[in-house]
């Protein structure tokens, strides 16, 4: 008998399949606490001061970054979304930054790149303060830490400040990372990861601050059917899928029917994230399966 797996269907309607929060220490930057500003920033590096900024006692390099305490809603420039009661300013200057490897002992254990597995990093940000040029740019950047210590970029988005998009000083905006699937033969496959946050502003252009704030991190996995087996009569396959999600399991031995057609053999929670499941073999036409998420 012939078994066909490779039908997915990822959604039930409007429902998307469901991501897997990854915690970014102090991403939304309530630490440490402060009553007005504080260039102390728990868990987050700066990055280092370049041999040509010209570091003097008004300006230090260390002070181009800090977070602040929203101010009051009475106060016109109260920032209406602002995740927990602080954020986190960046000077629009060539090099400015924050960087933190997702690694032990800060989290209990190392944040890696895993095989099979896509990343969406999510940052609100405010541009356009204080007189900030049109065409500042910062990058927001998903890294990875090599066996050298290196840290090397997998994807980053490049946000531009323009009137158009920062036309509310008020709110922040979400922008996204997103990396691909990992595959086994990608060089960040089982590295720690990093978030990175940086001014890439041209020396022209750079001037004023850009405010940022509850930067976020999940994982997705697809949902897949992998190995496949036959043993005593039955087929044997792994349903793996993000730990906790929801499926119907169906088949049809016709692969074009339509959805509401196919035999519904079931439903099972995915608790963690590796099912075992077995189907009888028969002597009859060939049988195709899939699994739907279910909300």
């Amino acid at each position: 008998p012939a078994l066909a797996f490779g039908l997915w269907c990822l959604t039930v309607g409007a429902v998307p399949f469901r991501a897997a929060e990854i915690a970014v220490p102090n991403g939304s930057f309530e630490l440490p606490t402060t009553p007005f500003v504080s260039i102390l920033i728990d868990a987050w590096q700066k990055t280092p001061k370049p041999d040509w900024y010209p570091e003097d006692e008004v300006y230090s390099w260390d002070q181009l970054t800090g977070i602040f305490k929203n101010p009051a809603p009475s106060d016109a420039t109260h920032i209406a979304n602002c995740d927990g009661d602080q954020a986190l300013w960046l000077f629009a200057v060539p090099e400015v930054g924050l960087y933190q490897d997702l690694a032990a002992p800060a989290l209990p254990a190392d944040v890696v790149f895993e095989v099979g597995k896509s990343y969406h990093l999510t940052v609100g940000v405010i541009g356009g303060l204080q007189g900030m040029l049109e065409g500042v740019t910062l990058e927001l950047a998903l890294y990875y830490v090599d066996a050298a210590t290196n840290r090397l970029t997998v994807a980053a988005t490049a946000v531009t400040n323009t009137p158009a998009v920062f036309a509310d000083k008020t709110r922040f905006t979400d922008f996204q990372v997103q990396v691909p699937m990992v595959r086994a033969t990608d060089p960040w496959a089982g590295r720690v990861m990093g978030v990175r946050l940086l001014s890439t502003v041209r020396p022209d252009l750079q001037g004023w601050y850009w405010d940022l704030d509850n930067v976020r991190l999940a994982s997705f996995r697809l949902p897949a059917f992998t190995e496949i087996a036959q043993s005593d009569g039955q087929i044997q396959f792994t349903l793996e899928s993000e730990p906790g999600q929801r499926f119907a399991l169906l088949s049809s031995t016709n692969l074009l029917l339509p959805l509401a057609q196919w035999e519904t053999l079931g439903t099972l929670t995915n608790v963690t994230g590796r099912a075992s499941l077995f189907v009888p073999m028969t002597n009859g036409p060939a049988c195709f399966y899939q699994a739907r998420l279910l909300e």
